[in-house]
């Protein structure tokens, strides 16, 4: 009898694929060499057993010229997987760089939602032509797809589900599976309806193994499916998910019947777009990513940054109203920075903490109050403390006792508005249906800076001068 040496065969085996998920450094220089050189049999060898996503991994990583390259090599070959997996940008120049019949031919092997991602942002034109060329049942469901709100429920329904009749048997349902050729390529569970194709309950696939042939499908399905409508925002879609652990869910239209499903591979996509676009919201920044043109991404920062200079003229205009007590106190002018810095990090520290929460619905109004009320015990806590700090330190080193009172003083004030604007800006512009991640850090920052200037100043000159 051969032995089998486990060792060997599995060191062999992580020789031969070293990196098992995502795209080595290496193995881009060698794509893109091959790529220079017009290589056509290295890339293939490269690229054979590579995943969609590291393919539309790769192509995020390349320049516009060997994108054309890649696109113009892979050509009919490409993965219909790979376009869903790209970002906006990105897709927008490779399918820029495909003939129209592959476009369609790869729009027809994907599922209804992957479709509508890819011509959702296309040109009208371009977009009508490809439509058009589809064939009758995938045009109707991609005209469809597309008839939805943007980021709404609709956008992600995935068509090909699975529905039985209540009144079946386990035998039935297994037989009809058997049978059906059109199978989704992954399903968790079968959508069980009324006559009228309306939802009245799920049957789990661990469900539907675990039970006798004879037994009905009434009898072992869950009566309370989870239905979303198809108009519902895709971040109320994300919530529900995580809030009840959901692997798919069914979408209805405004009389109930059922029109599709979402599976929570969507949804994860979902949930990474939403927390991406929150964080880049804070920062003034819109959707954005690294194949991005260096004028276009200018413009989509600059108008921020032009808002951000109006209330820096703003705090400006406050230190000119203390101009001569600053020419009189020179100290002034060095620890006023102090003030409005710590009150502007501690304003984002809140801000951000509330943002979240409202994302993920853990601020809701029942108990703002309370969060309001722990964020200025912190806020306070903190003010105090760094008070104390920063107001030894500048009265020693001043040798000013009064000065590092002042300081002291203006300290505790910002840090504790900081506290407040950073929970109730939010807060305020939830309540007022406007996204608090996009314009909340604008208005916590002039708070900070304005308070934190006038209240230093201000008792500066009543103490000092």
């Amino acid at each position: 009898m051969t032995e089998i040496n486990l060792d060997q065969s599995e060191n062999k085996s992580e020789e031969q694929n070293p990196e098992k998920f995502g795209v080595s450094p290496e193995l881009m220089d060698e794509i893109i060499h091959a790529l220079e050189l017009k290589d056509s049999e290295q890339l293939d060898y490269l690229l054979a057993s590579l995943h969609s996503a590291d393919l539309a991994d790769i192509f995020e990583q390349l320049n516009s010229a060997n994108r054309k390259a890649l696109a113009g090599h892979m050509g009919s070959d490409m993965d219909p997987e790979v376009l869903s997996e790209l970002d906006d940008i990105t897709l927008y120049h490779v399918i820029g760089e495909m003939e129209d019949r592959h476009v369609v031919e790869a729009i027809t092997q994907m599922e209804s939602d992957d479709a509508v991602h890819v011509l959702e942002d296309m040109d009208a034109e371009d977009q009508r032509k490809i439509i058009d060329a589809l064939p009758d049942e995938d045009r109707l469901a991609v005209e469809e797809g597309l008839s939805f709100p943007e980021d709404s429920a609709g956008r992600l329904l995935q068509r090909n589900l699975i529905t039985v009749p209540g009144s079946w048997s386990v035998e039935q349902v297994v037989n009809f599976l058997r049978a059906d050729e059109e199978l989704p390529t992954e399903f968790y569970e079968v959508f069980v309806v009324d006559p009228l194709h309306h939802p009245i309950g799920t049957l789990s696939l661990s469900a539907l193994l675990r039970a006798g042939e004879n037994a009905k499908v009434m009898d072992i399905m869950d009566h309370e499916p989870k239905v979303v409508p198809v108009n519902m925002d895709q971040e109320e879609v994300a919530h529900i998910f995580r809030q009840y652990d959901l692997t798919s869910v069914a979408v209805v239209d405004e009389d109930g019947r059922l029109l599709g499903m979402i599976t929570v591979d969507d949804v994860v996509d979902v949930i990474d777009e939403e927390a991406e676009e929150d964080i880049l919201r804070m920062a003034g920044v819109t959707d954005t990513g690294i194949a991005e043109g260096i004028l276009e991404a200018s413009k989509n920062r600059i108008i921020w940054l032009l808002v951000n200079l109006a209330t820096a003229v703003l705090a400006s205009m406050v230190i000119a109203l203390f101009d001569a007590s600053i020419e009189q106190m020179v100290a002034l002018a060095i620890l006023m920075p102090i003030v409005a810095s710590m009150g502007g990090n501690a304003g984002t520290q809140t801000m951000t903490v509330a943002v979240r929460a409202l994302a993920t619905r853990d601020l809701t109004s029942s108990n703002a109050m309370r969060v309001v009320g722990k964020e200025f015990s912190i806020a306070t806590l903190n003010g105090f403390v760094l008070a104390l700090i920063i107001g030894v330190l500048a009265g020693w080193y001043f040798n000013n006792v009064a000065l590092g009172l002042v300081l002291a003083l203006a300290m505790t004030v910002n840090m504790i508005m900081a506290g407040l604007a950073g929970i109730l800006v939010p807060l305020g512009l939830d309540r007022m249906k406007l996204d608090p991640a996009l314009s909340s850090s604008i208005f916590v920052t002039t708070i900070t800076d304005v308070v934190g200037f006038f209240a230093f100043l201000g008792l500066a000159v009543l103490v000092l001068l």
